[in-house]
């Protein structure tokens, strides 16, 4: 009797946690849809997204050559994760002049 109550319970939280993984996936789905969707509505309109207070210093950490300090500082500023904040800080490091 005890194994068919854990086995139960097993396949329950087995099966929600499945459930909870598949909806979020079709969440962040949606939003990268709605973010392209509104980029696309940006760029049409001719509209430039102001720039985030504080990348400037972002930007003299990599001109200092101290990638992975910028990437913290973008990550506090804008509260990206790490895969997030990586690609962003690699795109400012793309534009910064180095011997400014």
């Amino acid at each position: 009797m005890t194994y068919v109550v854990l086995f139960a319970l097993i396949a329950t939280g087995a099966w929600i946690t499945s459930t909870v993984t598949l909806r979020t996936k079709a969440l962040e789905r949606r939003a990268e849809r709605l973010e392209r969707r509104m980029g696309l509505l940006l760029d049409h309109l001719g509209i430039e997204e102001p720039e985030q207070a504080g990348l400037e210093d972002v930007r003299a950490l990599l001109r200092a050559g101290r990638t992975i300090e910028a990437i913290k500082v973008y990550r506090r500023l804008t509260g990206a994760d790490l895969r997030e904040a990586k690609t962003a800080v690699e795109a400012l490091e793309a534009g910064v002049d180095r011997t400014a």
